[in-house]
Parts: C-alpha cells; sequence; structure tokens
C-alpha cells in the first residue's frame, strides 16, 4: 500500500503543478489583455488630445485695442494665427461702405463724418458704439482659414470750441461670431 499512496502523492503533486502551471498561463494572458487594453486606452486618449489640440489651434477671433491717440483701434498679432485678409463692413446706413484692412488698422477717419452726421443733434459728450462686420482669413498650420464676426468700435464723443464735436475710439469688442450684412444693419437700426 506503501507503493499505492507513493502512486496517489505524485498523481497529487502533478495535479497541484498542473493547477499552478494553469493558473500562471491564465494570469499571463489576463496581463497582456490588461497591458493591451491599457495601450489602446491611452491610444485613443492622445487622439482625442490630438484633435481637441487641432480644433483648439482653429479657434481663433481678432483682438484689438485702441491706439494711444484713439483715432484707431489696432488689430493684435498673433503669431499662432497670422491675419492675411481683413475686410471692414460698416452698417449700410452709416453709409461708411466697406474697407480692406492693410496695416492691422482701423482707423477713426473711415467713419467719424458719417458718425457725426448720424450723431447730430445729440449731446456733444456721449459715448455709442458702432457694429461693424469683420472678415477675415488666418493660416492654422499654413492653411488659410475664413471667418467672420460682428464686433463693436465703442467711441466717445467731446465738444471741441470751434470745432464741433471729436470722436475718440475707446474700444473694440466681439459682439456676436458669424452674421452677414442683414444682421449688421439690424443691429444698427437697433441701437439707433
Amino acid at each position: 500500500m506503501s507503493e499505492e499512496s507513493d502512486r496517489q502523492a505524485r498523481r497529487r503533486w502533478l495535479t497541484i503543478a498542473e493547477i499552478v502551471a494553469v493558473a500562471g498561463v491564465v494570469i499571463a494572458g489576463l496581463s497582456l489583455w490588461n497591458n493591451w487594453q491599457d495601450r489602446r486606452d491611452a491610444s485613443a486618449t492622445k487622439a482625442a488630445e490630438r484633435i481637441a489640440g487641432a480644433q483648439e489651434r482653429r479657434r481663433y477671433d481678432v483682438q484689438g485695442a485702441p491706439t494711444a491717440g484713439g483715432d484707431a483701434i489696432l488689430l493684435a498679432m498673433d503669431d499662432a494665427h497670422p491675419l492675411t485678409d481683413i475686410r471692414v463692413t460698416f452698417p449700410a446706413a452709416l453709409g461708411a461702405g466697406t474697407h480692406d484692412v492693410v496695416d492691422r488698422r482701423i482707423p477713426l477717419d473711415w467713419f467719424a463724418e458719417p458718425l457725426r452726421k448720424a450723431t447730430d443733434g445729440g449731446p456733444d459728450d456721449a459715448t455709442g458704439r458702432v457694429p461693424v462686420l469683420i472678415r477675415y482669413t488666418y493660416l492654422v498650420d499654413d492653411r488659410p482659414l475664413a471667418k467672420q464676426a460682428i464686433y463693436d468700435l465703442v467711441w466717445r464723443s467731446h465738444g471741441r470750441a470751434l470745432r464741433g464735436r471729436g470722436f475718440e475710439l475707446v474700444d473694440f469688442r466681439l459682439r456676436r461670431a458669424g452674421g452677414g450684412q442683414a444682421r449688421l444693419d439690424a443691429m444698427w437700426h437697433a441701437g439707433h
């Protein structure tokens, strides 16, 4: 019986050894699957971040500030979004027309006289805004993208002895992304 119990003991050890080997294979397989899943998730996350980064780089709104004397709005330079074409359209009722910006400046001279006529009869010292449609093209990764938006040119007037009213530009604000001439004209009429 001792030989038989030795055989049974060996069989039990072989069975335990086989169980340990199978468990090791299962653990290795689960570890391999987990590593593959982690890599797949990391690559999906990186792809989503790349897409979000590309969309963020594409997003750009023109920024600007009045010059020291208030005689123009100077559009800001952005190395990540170089501007190539800029066209400013004024409300039709104002009569200032459409102008192309060549030196990153929107001068007050483009609309000061029509604004003076439109505000005649009002107080000498006043503040207001003129909505303008700005169509612009900028580069992202050397590819041109076109966009348009309605901005406000905020002005202030003041009385001058013997020279009538003077105007100065005091702010430049994004009012509405998109838009067109009809929307611009409606904004002008609503403000006057």
